[in-house]
């Protein structure tokens, strides 16, 4: 059996060898990690060394931090994790990383979402990943890596066949882009879960996603698909469910802050009448309105009975669509979760969602409104439940609940489909 190594201590040779002063907040993170007992470390362990840790003083990951660490973890097979996202790395701290993924081989959880890494800095990492056959889960979110940073990672999908999930959410991809990776993923048949949210249109035409859904046709392996923010209207909505009817892997779809209207709604509920695959559908911030969510629930209470969660989170549907909606969830048992925040809430909205509460149809922690009463009139207040909860941030102690509604590619670090 290999000896477990003591990290803290080799994080202070290698500062002293490197000549670079100690950080204190990997110095801590590492001698939390040496107090694990030989349990954990068996299983392999993820180092969280995120800058916006609030429980403990943070002194950020800058490039020449990350150079003195990975050349301790380099040999070390017990560490399978690593989060250094909110830090400071740049492209030179990227560099750093892409010499680590070319000599490591296990690692499998790598997060570096909100750095300043950019163009240069996604080539090396993406050309790493070329030779690299451990890593599964990889975050860039929130790196402004470009339109051609992104090209580099569509490249990477033709030849990498170990990565299960890969997050470019907010990282100012562009159209070339997008059509490259949805052409790629035509034939990986490695890649579980995207996201390429927030990409930077220009055209109105939704080429990325006619490209988007001709590879979801061919694709039989994505589970877990992300398009918020992609300006789509009912036309791109139309030609995605068009394509799922032939797709029977996808369980996941984010199609939120788009500009969907009740019409691109009644192709969604067509396809929720045949489709048995989708599980989890977001709509938050589109316009689907009551016709929209009516359309919906038809499919819901008559055809569909695999869907467990949907989000109509803002999306100007007053009380008609939304009492549709809980009448829906008395007859499908299998529809858990609900979403319904910023929307137009009368009275039996409030007594519709409350009396689903309170026979147990709908567990209080599986929807974001909680009733209260005040003279004798029901209302309904926000709670900070949703789909995505955790996808910004995870509790950095304690276990995650409910992993089923949030969006995986948050919360969990290596894949479990």
């Amino acid at each position: 059996m290999s000896v477990r190594p003591d990290l803290h201590q080799r994080y202070v040779r290698a500062c002293q060898n490197l000549g670079q002063p100690e950080n204190s907040f990997i110095a801590h993170v590492l001698q939390e990690a040496d107090r694990n007992d030989d349990i954990i470390w068996t299983k392999g362990i993820t180092l969280k060394i995120a800058g916006n840790n609030h429980l403990v003083p943070v002194q950020r990951v800058t490039d020449d931090d990350l150079q003195v660490l990975v050349s301790v973890l380099r040999s070390t097979v017990f560490v399978t994790g690593l989060d250094l996202r909110c830090n400071v790395l740049t492209d030179a701290g990227a560099k750093h990383m892409a010499t680590f993924l070319q000599e490591n081989f296990s690692l499998r959880y790598l997060n570096l979402m909100f750095n300043d890494i950019g163009t240069s800095g996604a080539e090396l990492i993406a050309r790493a990943l070329h030779r690299n056959e451990t890593l599964v889960y990889l975050r860039m979110t929130g790196n402004k890596i470009g339109n051609k940073g992104g090209m580099f990672f569509a490249s990477m999908l033709q030849i990498n066949s170990t990565l299960e999930k890969l997050d470019l959410g907010d990282c100012d991809m562009g159209t070339q882009c997008l059509i490259a990776t949805a052409t790629a993923l035509t034939q990986n048949t490695s890649v579980k879960a995207i996201n390429l949210s927030r990409p930077v249109l220009y055209s109105h035409e939704e080429e990325t996603t006619v490209h988007i859904a001709l590879m979801l046709k061919n694709n039989s392996s994505l589970v877990e698909l992300h398009l918020c923010k992609h300006e789509m209207k009912n036309f791109g909505v139309e030609r995605l469910c068009e394509a799922l009817y032939g797709n029977s892997s996808l369980r996941y779809l984010d199609l939120g802050c788009n500009k969907i209207t009740c019409d691109g709604v009644k192709f969604l509920g067509e396809l929720l009448k045949q489709n048995q695959t989708l599980e989890i559908l977001d709509l938050r911030a589109n316009r689907i309105e009551d016709d929209g969510a009516i359309c919906l629930s038809e499919a819901l209470a008559m055809y569909n009975r695999t869907l467990r969660a949907l989000s109509v989170v803002s999306n100007n549907v007053s009380g008609k669509g939304l009492v549709a909606l809980s009448d829906a969830m008395k007859t499908n048992k299998e529809l858990s979760y609900i979403y319904i925040w910023g929307n137009k809430f009368d009275e039996a909205t409030c007594k519709a969602f409350s009396e689903l509460i309170q026979t147990g149809r709908l567990k209080p922690n599986h929807m974001d409104v909680e009733p209260y009463t005040v003279d004798g009139h029901v209302h309904l207040a926000e709670l900070s439940h949703g789909l995505q909860k955790h996808y910004y941030w995870t509790p950095s102690c304690g276990e995650l609940a409910n992993k089923d509604a949030n969006a995986s590619l948050a919360i969990v670090a290596v894949s479990e489909y």
